[in-house]
């Protein structure tokens, strides 16, 4: 079987290394030392100063959200993962899409200003499978209309924009390291931010609202990880270039030999050092992506659709306009199997099913 992703796993014996270190010190969650290790191991990664280590992807949105203290409209795009349009509901905002640029992707700037009111705070934007969204645009943007900006950078583990981190950007970004993603600490996330005054309200905000031992600077949530995830992160950095490596010569081997089978690919923003993070074909139509599905399945190979439905269909929102790209997009793209451990015939043997199946 040859599913969508597998998780990377460093060997065992060196985490249970760090496990022995863990039980010998008994100190298993609330800001231990293997958590501070990897905070500074990230930030030296990343060339950033700012960052914190939090439970999940999604608290790190809910965070961000509650720390630049947003209220009202939200303008974000319906093309991205659930977690992104849910967080802003969850904190008592409100979803305003944008449709989203066909070729990239991403939220489409052309289109924000017309979706602007008095009563919109924020821009909460996707980096959509680690592709940079028009950075330039959405900042100028946000300082035209006093807005704050969140990017969901969930899959940007390794993305460059500018040979800057694209972590690096918005006034606060935000990152998952859930198995799936090809860095992950098996639960966990991170929030970034480049104003000092910001860290030290998310680092409040995550710890339940201590700012200190006995005193409480506001309402918080507990958005802390523990030693054992912390570990696995610590471990996995040491491999990480060789994940990006092996991922980017598998994309490269899918390009190669789909080159006239008939999809879209994702155009990858200028100036961008890409990750790799997924390998993403926009089909012909919905009958056509679920032939290939069929087709795949049978043969024990298990792509997935990212991301279906577009957000604007779920029912806790309310938004009914013009929305046809993200709309048709997705009911036609899926991502094919892309992880460290997936070799060249794999992918030789994938793109030929697939090519059959356009000629049969």
């Amino acid at each position: 079987m040859i599913p969508v992703t597998k998780p990377f796993l460093p060997p065992i014996e060196e985490y249970q290394k760090l496990l022995t270190n863990i039980w010998t010190r008994q100190w298993l969650t609330n800001n231990g030392p293997l958590v501070n290790e990897l905070e500074h191991k990230l930030k030296d990664y990343f060339e950033l100063e700012n960052l914190l280590y939090v439970s999940n992807g999604t608290i790190a949105i809910q965070l961000a959200i509650k720390a630049l203290n947003l209220s009202g409209e939200i303008i974000t795009t319906p093309f991205s993962y659930v977690a992104t349009t849910s967080c802003i509901v969850w904190e008592n905002c409100k979803p305003v899409f944008v449709d989203i640029d066909p070729l990239t992707l991403n939220i489409d700037p052309e289109l924000i200003e017309a979706k602007i009111t008095n009563q919109t705070t924020a821009i909460l934007a996707t980096h959509v499978f680690g592709n940079p969204c028009d950075i330039e645009s959405i900042e100028r943007i946000a300082q035209k209309h006093n807005l704050k900006v969140i990017y969901d950078a969930a899959h940007c583990f390794g993305t460059k924009y500018k040979n800057k981190s694209v972590f690096a950007y918005g006034d606060i970004s935000t990152t998952s390291f859930h198995a799936t993603k090809l860095f992950h600490t098996v639960e966990g996330g991170a929030v970034f931010t480049g104003s000092k005054i910001l860290l030290k309200q998310l680092e409040i905000l995550r710890n339940f609202g201590h700012n200190g031992p006995e005193s409480f600077a506001g309402l918080g949530i507990n958005g802390k990880n523990s030693e054992f995830h912390a570990a696995m992160g610590v471990l996995n950095l040491n491999y990480i270039q060789s994940i990006l490596d092996q991922r980017k010569l598998l994309s490269e081997r899918y390009s190669k030999n789909l080159v006239n089978f008939s999809c879209q690919y994702q155009l990858i923003t200028n100036d961008t050092h890409y990750n790799y993070s997924y390998f993403p074909i926009i089909l012909e139509s919905e009958d056509h992506l679920k032939k290939v599905i069929s087709v795949l399945n049978a043969n024990r190979i298990f792509p997935r659709r990212y991301f279906y439905p577009s957000l604007n269909s779920l029912p806790y929102v309310n938004d009914t306009g013009d929305l046809n790209n993200s709309d048709s997009i997705s009911k036609r793209i899926i991502c094919l199997p892309l992880y460290h451990t997936l070799n060249i015939e794999d992918v030789d043997y994938i793109c030929m099913i697939l090519k059959n199946i356009e000629t049969s």
